[in-house]
């Protein structure tokens, strides 16, 4: 605790981009206490999409921690440590899409789709933002994008968006609806955040890691949370 609120203690007044890292780090602790208390409070169906809405934010924090250190202490961008998160927790939020829709007929095959999609979108999205490979930041960027760009239409009109049709829960259609509006708008600041970056002529590092953190706090909690209000709606039904 005394290492945490030192690294805290470091952070420079005016040093917006390293408070969001803190922000980013308290907000996914509290994130992670609070699914995890609620998990016995609703119906047993949903206590696996709870578990999992808490490893999100559990992972979060954890790679948070360690980003605030490396950004105050380097002054650059974590960005090794940002895929590593994203990695993990990306695909476990396509997890969530398939745990919602599989008692109405949405196939292994559908997380299989969804989850190598999520990997080529954060794969080639590191490559250009590490510059490991030749081509440039923006064309790794666009190639990042095409599987941004078929997560959004296996969520809109895909098959778990046939399974989510076919759904007789008010409140699981309901969650649906918010989680794919928050992949369609909430995730789309991350390809704006990384263009507006790239194509700007070079890259303002506290303005891309300030959209990244931002968004991963909104993006990643909300998710969660759209989970919970429809468990707890449904448990209060039971």
């Amino acid at each position: 605790m005394n290492t945490f609120l030192l690294a805290a203690a470091n952070l420079a007044e005016t040093d917006y981009t390293g408070f969001t890292f803190f922000i980013g780090t308290m907000a996914m602790m509290a994130a992670t206490a609070f699914f995890l208390l609620e998990r016995n409070s609703v119906e047993g169906k949903w206590r696996l999409s709870l578990t999992v809405s808490a490893l999100i934010t559990g992972i979060a924090c954890v790679h948070y921690y360690y980003m605030r250190d490396f950004w105050i202490q380097t002054g650059t961008s974590p960005t090794a440590f940002r895929y590593i998160d994203w990695i993990l927790t990306v695909p476990l939020m396509c997890v969530e899409f398939y745990l919602l829709t599989k008692p109405f007929g949405a196939k292994g095959s559908t997380l299989f789709k969804l989850i190598v999609a999520s990997t080529w979108m954060l794969v080639t999205g590191y490559i250009g933002e590490a510059a490991i490979l030749g081509g440039g930041s923006v064309l790794w960027g666009f190639i990042s994008t095409i599987g941004y760009l078929y997560i959004v239409y296996e969520v809109f009109a895909g098959e778990a968006a046939q399974a989510n049709a076919s759904s007789n829960s008010k409140a699981q259609q309901s969650a649906y609806n918010a989680m794919k509006w928050i992949v369609s708008i909430g995730w789309s600041i991350y390809p704006i955040g990384y263009f507006l970056g790239y194509l700007a002529g070079g890259t303002d590092e506290n303005a891309l890691n300030a959209i990244y953190n931002l968004a991963d706090i909104i993006n990643k909690i909300a998710f969660g949370l759209v989970i919970w209000a429809a468990a707890k709606s449904e448990s209060a039904k039971a």
